[in-house]
């Protein structure tokens, strides 16, 4: 049996254009004394060590990105494994965010995690014809979405103890 007290937390994060959502990450991964991973370093059989697992990523077209749906894809079967979700996208809004979870959210909830929290917040975003433009959302995140992902991580360390 665990100790809660010491609760294994792994967070998985696909982060690579601009390491907006790595930036979260790491004020996540400070506050629950968690290690962090990209979906190509987890290995299956590693994940029985976690008694809590984050996945996020940028939003790609309405969607985490591919290698951390595909990897999720691939989880095994679990009993009510706690789990939180996390991203950044060029665009926020309550219903945006949760369309924008919902495919990786399915796939979680579909191998048997259940889905305490989730969290977004704008990005630098630089994609596609924004780059003519110099991106948008230059700075984001910022301290203010930083201390918001601290304020959620202290808060699902309280829900897991």
């Amino acid at each position: 049996m665990t100790n809660k007290a010491h609760t294994q937390t792994l967070i998985i994060v696909y982060s690579y254009h601009h390491n907006n959502t790595l930036k979260v990450a790491e004020v996540m991964a400070n506050m629950l004394h968690a290690i962090i991973k990209t979906p190509g370093e987890v290995t299956l059989n590693d994940l029985k060590h976690y008694d809590l697992i984050g996945f996020g990523s940028g939003i790609d077209s309405g969607r985490h990105y591919k290698p951390l749906l595909e990897l999720a894809a691939t989880l095994p079967q679990e009993e009510r494994k706690p789990a939180f979700i996390f991203s950044t996208s060029g665009v926020q809004g309550q219903l945006k965010v949760a369309k924008d979870h919902a495919k990786l959210r399915s796939i979680l909830v579909s191998k048997g995690y259940v889905v305490l929290d989730e969290f977004s917040c704008k990005g630098f975003n630089t994609n596609s014809f924004l780059k003519f433009f110099g991106g948008m959302n230059k700075g984001k995140p910022d301290a203010d979405d930083l201390n918001r992902a601290m304020t959620f991580a202290r808060n699902l360390r309280s829900a897991t103890l």
